[in-house]
């Protein structure tokens, strides 16, 4: 899971870049931190993923 502080950076430069645009360094911050929560998300569902027992 990512840290608080990461996911707060995310939010914040969402709405900047809505508001007034980023500059080069902030786009590559967030499309890196973009792709880290993506990595993140998809190993704790495929986690969850084989936790699940299908009965019939």
């Amino acid at each position: 899971m990512l840290s608080k502080e990461k996911i707060d950076r995310i939010n914040y430069l969402a709405k900047k870049a809505k508001v007034e645009g980023l500059n080069e360094e902030e786009k590559k911050e967030q499309q890196d931190l973009r792709k880290e929560y993506i990595e993140n998300f998809r190993k704790d569902f495929r986690e969850k993923l084989e936790c699940i027992e299908v009965v019939d």
